[in-house]
């Protein structure tokens, strides 16, 4: 068998937990940061978890993850 290509954008954006989800960083914090709010912003710095129809979609361009 031929060895798999993973997708490297994506396994640059994600990484994989040791239960196996998906992690991923919060979209919407690179710059127009003046009119968000402290709250919204600092809500933004904590990472979150693909949802499980997503991850397993996903999980196809990561075979080796």
């Amino acid at each position: 068998m031929p060895k798999l290509k993973t997708n490297r954008s994506l396994a640059k954006r994600l990484r994989f937990t040791k239960t196996g989800k998906l992690k991923k960083r919060k979209a919407n914090r690179r710059h127009i940061l003046g009119k968000k709010s402290r709250k919204r912003k600092r809500k933004l710095r904590q990472s979150s978890y693909l949802s499980k129809g997503d991850a397993k979609k996903l999980r196809r361009l990561l075979p080796y993850g």
